[in-house]
């Protein structure tokens, strides 16, 4: 009588195990998402890009409270009151977070690209409210003078930010859309400061623009149309930068899967709803 032979682990020529399909896949995977991946030289030039950005927007500041320390009645807590200069020294720590995270990582994290497009929107809605402020000085007593630095705040570096903006949502997409939830991170800030500068103005009698001067738009409905106008406008510049963002992260998302098809010769699984 002959003792059964132990059949063998490995499986027979031309079989898998149940686990190498999965793992073949796997491997698939990771080498479409490396192949996917961004050409690291894009990420540190966006990182470079953005950290001398910052130091453009640290120029300007600076620029801007040399210009108004000429000013007789210039004092130092006015200068530091304007939304304009606050959005401005915020902008100027996202950026240098951004530009490190671009120098170090493949995508930025999700909440600093969460930031970085709330800030963004602040930057456009300074720039497109001092357009309407200089455009309404010359029919109401208000003096605007439009420095070298006011250029760089108001209209250069947004500018340029947002391009910085669209290109780091082209060249590193998010993996997942940004949620519409940013819209409610945009208003806290903007609501704050209107409320401090109402008390503030009323207690020292000066208001950084001429919408919150109740001597300038005919009292408190005045303010107040100004007010929901300018928070319309916050949530309107937010929405339509989100709005883009979401729409090239699904494009992002549709070139992954057709690259996906193409590789590996699988159909993906649905997104779950």
């Amino acid at each position: 009588m002959h003792r059964r032979a132990p059949e063998s682990a490995t499986p027979a020529r031309g079989q898998q195990t149940p686990a190498a399909p999965q793992a073949a896949s796997a491997g698939q995977g990771g080498a479409l998402e490396r192949g996917a991946a961004r050409p690291r030289p894009l990420r540190v030039g966006l990182g470079v890009y953005r950290l001398a950005l910052a130091g453009l927007e640290l120029l300007a500041l600076f620029g801007n409270f040399n210009y108004v320390l000429g000013f007789s009645s210039f004092a130092t807590n006015n200068f530091f009151s304007y939304f304009t200069i606050q959005s401005a020294m915020l902008a100027v720590v996202m950026l240098i977070a951004g530009g490190i995270a671009a120098l170090l990582r493949e995508r930025d994290p999700h909440w600093l690209s969460i930031m970085r497009t709330v800030v963004m929107c602040y930057l456009l809605v300074s720039g497109i409210v001092f357009a309407v402020i200089v455009a309404q000085a010359s029919t109401r007593a208000y003096r605007v003078d439009v420095p070298w630095s006011d250029t760089l705040l108001h209209f250069v570096v947004p500018a340029l930010a947002l391009v910085g903006w669209f290109v780091d949502a082209v060249i590193s997409p998010r993996s997942d859309p940004m949620p519409w939830s940013t819209l409610g991170w945009v208003l806290p800030f903007p609501v704050a400061w209107l409320i401090f500068t109402l008390i503030r103005g009323a207690d020292v009698g000066w208001y950084p623009y001429f919408f919150l001067d109740p001597a300038q738009v005919g009292g408190a409905l005045g303010i107040a149309f100004y007010c929901l106008l300018v928070l319309g406008i916050f949530l309107g510049v937010a929405a339509m930068l989100v709005a883009v963002s979401r729409r090239i992260t699904a494009r992002a998302t549709k070139l992954r899967e057709r690259l996906l098809r193409e590789q590996t010769g699988q159909v993906p699984p649905a997104p779950a709803r």
